[in-house]
């Protein structure tokens, strides 16, 4: 008998078997036994010999509509991806819940684009990829191939955090007052038109795409050329303008209207800017990614990408009226010679956490980890938000004044203290001086719980020269993902202003970010002093960005186990919205989504103290003196704004639900972001 039917036999099924020994004459009941025993035998040997069930399959990357699901951006009804007008806040984001994988992206396209590349079995570096892909598409109002960003990255295998930094460069030529002067010696005058910010003076090299790539290179998977796919598609087929680009493209039309490139691309035939739900296609970037994605990252630091880069940071005319425009020094060697660097995160423990977040040219980090170190002190616990809801509560007086306090203690010392630090050294050359327990717990001492301080001073931490950097701007975007083998990222990723510095090329805008640098290089008080964040050749801008990560405190007090992820838009109130976040999730026990949406609260180092009008649960009417936070605010001797607030917090946090581990997530109602996954209903 050969092995194929010896198989066979093997593989007959009981029934079969039965009816084989029936059919052999009379049957005793000592034959009958037999029977049953060797049909036992065999249905023991079938299962035994079974393949395995195939898995369950993967519906991941659908969002909920009513009783049903539908694929994002596929036109259908109940599509989040559907252009709505920007409403400020859109109350009633309720949390997701996923098995393995999860994406909180600032755009439905872009968060689909990560979950399909996590569902096809990629890291979350190559979700990465994806996701800035698309988000330098369809907002090129807040990042892009143009821009730069940092990104921490967890390896739930090695248990390390890495941190990236693809922050834009000042380029070689630049001096001390690139920022201030058209030349240093013959013409002192504002750089054109109206000052740095839309001229070619305020581009710095981009960083993003060399970020992306070295990440790529510690913890890729899926090929490189397979993460632009969505977005190349995207950009080629064309895809509905949103209410936060609708608003973008309005309010920048005369600065955007010097650019030909942008104004063929962002206004009709007549003038008028494009309209909220317009198809808009852009060839030139869907050429531009895919020579990205076939001849990888260097393709856009040399070659026929980086000489349009060069080219428009040089234009030197208005497009629309032929007026002057200073342009940059920026040059091929200076992309060429583009390094994006992995760095140290800053970390510390807050109570039972573990908390990394990033490390300079950003101040974010240090100023989060600062702000929870004095915030250690007290109960926080006691402080929670009333009448907590789907929108995260309301917050208490005292619990908003605690916050805002500790947040000017570490804006004085971060404003002080923090810039490039490949070219300014931090106090005592280690970020240890400034989040060490005693010394932020000498800085909480200096908080009444019966008055604001105001304006802090900064701890006396050596003679540092000042740098304070105030830039406002609405161009910044962040998202969180997590994969399937439990590897971590958050990224936060810029233009710098909306729109950056209007200039725009390949399809992509770039950045304004130069901005950033103190354009005095000298200290107001004392000019004979230089500032620490004044621009240098190949330096950094200092940055407020905080892409961050929680983990569990273990009794020896290093890392444990990944518990948090999130981070934030919003120029210098970037740290505001990561803390409250952080209190809210890790001292109030709220989930992601109610953290997320929770009021945005807190403070510079200034009098006033922000409370978010923008939110259902305040009354901003009458300046917010109907408001009982607001008024208990003032009482104790804050000033207090009720302006709207642009965060756009992305969070992922992962619990326990019916026994087993999940991810939670939320994305920011005062955005037009989604969360993805494998998701379930607990």
């Amino acid at each position: 008998m050969n092995k194929n039917n010896r198989r066979a036999w093997w593989a007959l099924s009981p029934i079969a078997l039965s009816l084989s020994l029936a059919g052999c004459g009379g049957a005793s009941r000592n034959d009958a036994q037999d029977t049953a025993t060797i049909l036992a035998t065999i249905a023991a040997i079938n299962a035994a010999n079974q393949p395995p069930a195939p898995p369950a399959p993967d519906n991941g990357c659908l969002t909920s509509t009513g009783n049903s699901s539908v694929v994002v951006g596929s036109g259908d009804a109940g599509d989040p991806a559907a252009p709505e007008a920007a409403s400020g806040y859109a109350p009633g984001h309720k949390l997701v819940y996923a098995k393995n994988y999860m994406v909180v992206a600032n755009h439905p396209l872009a968060t689909r684009a990560g979950c399909d590349v996590l569902k096809a079995g990629g890291s979350a570096v190559d979700a990465a990829v994806a996701v800035q892909a698309v988000l330098g598409l369809v907002e090129p109002q807040s990042s892009g191939l143009g821009g730069g960003a940092f990104m921490l990255h967890y390896d739930a295998a090695t248990k390390k955090v890495q941190a990236y930094d693809g922050r834009e460069t000042a380029p070689a030529a630049a001096t001390e007052n690139y920022l201030r002067y058209v030349d240093d010696a013959t013409d002192t005058s504002l750089p054109k038109p109206g000052g740095a910010r839309a001229s070619g003076r305020s581009i710095g090299t981009p960083g993003a795409v060399r970020m992306l790539d070295i990440a790529y290179q510690d913890h890729g998977k899926l090929p490189w050329k397979d993460l632009f796919g969505y977005g190349i598609t995207l950009a080629s087929d064309g895809f509905l303008i949103g209410g936060r680009m609708t608003a973008a493209i309005s309010s920048s039309a005369a600065s955007l209207k010097r650019d030909a490139e942008a104004t063929a691309y962002f206004f009709n035939a007549d003038g008028t800017p494009k309209a909220l739900g317009t198809r808009l296609q852009n060839p030139a970037y869907a050429k531009t990614l895919t020579t990205i994605a076939t001849q990888g990252a260097n393709a856009f630091y040399t070659g026929d990408i980086a000489q349009g880069i060069v080219d428009k940071i040089g234009v030197t005319a208005a497009a629309n009226d032929g007026s002057a425009i200073t342009p940059g020094k920026t040059t091929l060697a200076d992309l060429a010679n583009y390094r994006a660097k992995r760095r140290d995160p800053v970390c510390g423990t807050y109570r039972d956490y573990y908390v990394c977040s990033m490390s300079p040219p950003s101040s974010g980090g240090i100023a989060v980890v600062a702000s929870l170190g004095i915030l250690e002190t007290f109960n926080m616990g006691l402080y929670k938000p009333t009448a907590i809801d789907i929108e995260g509560g309301k917050p208490t007086v005292m619990g908003v004044h605690l916050v805002s306090e500790a947040e000017r203690l570490a804006y004085a010392d971060r404003d002080k203290y923090v810039a490039d630090t490949d070219f300014v050294p931090l106090p005592g050359g280690s970020v240890d001086t400034m989040i060490n327990k005693p010394y932020l717990q000498s800085r909480a001492s200096l908080i009444s719980l019966a008055k604001s301080m105001g304006v802090a001073q900064a701890g006396n931490l050596g003679a540092v020269p000042l740098g304070i950097d105030k830039t406002e701007e609405h161009g910044t975007t962040h998202f969180t993902i997590v994969d399937k083998q439990g590897n971590v990222v958050v990224m936060t990723t810029t233009v710098e202003s909306t729109l950056g510095s209007f200039h725009m090329t390949q399809g992509f805008m770039l950045n304004n970010q130069l901005t950033d640098f103190s354009a005095n290089p000298n200290d107001t008080v004392d000019p004979s002093i230089k500032v620490a964040n004044r621009v240098a050749p190949g330096k950094r801008p200092r940055s407020t960005m905080a892409p961050t990560l929680v983990f569990r405190k273990q009794a020896d007090g290093s890392m444990g186990e990944f518990v948090m992820g999130t981070g934030s838009p919003g120029g210098g109130t970037i740290i505001q919205y990561v803390v409250k976040t952080l209190v809210g999730a890790l001292d109030w026990g709220l989930d992601a989504q109610q953290a997320t949406s929770l009021v945005d609260f807190g403070a510079s180092n200034s009098a006033t103290t922000n409370v978010g009008g923008e939110h259902p649960n305040i009354d901003a009417t009458n300046s917010g003196l109907n408001d009982p936070l607001v008024a208990g605010l003032i009482g104790l001797g804050h000033k207090v704004s009720v302006s709207a607030q642009s965060s756009g917090v992305s969070t992922i946090i992962r619990t326990n639900v019916g026994g087993k581990t999940v991810l939670t997530g939320g994305a920011d109602p005062r955005r037009e972001g989604i969360v993805l996954g494998d998701t379930f209903a607990p």
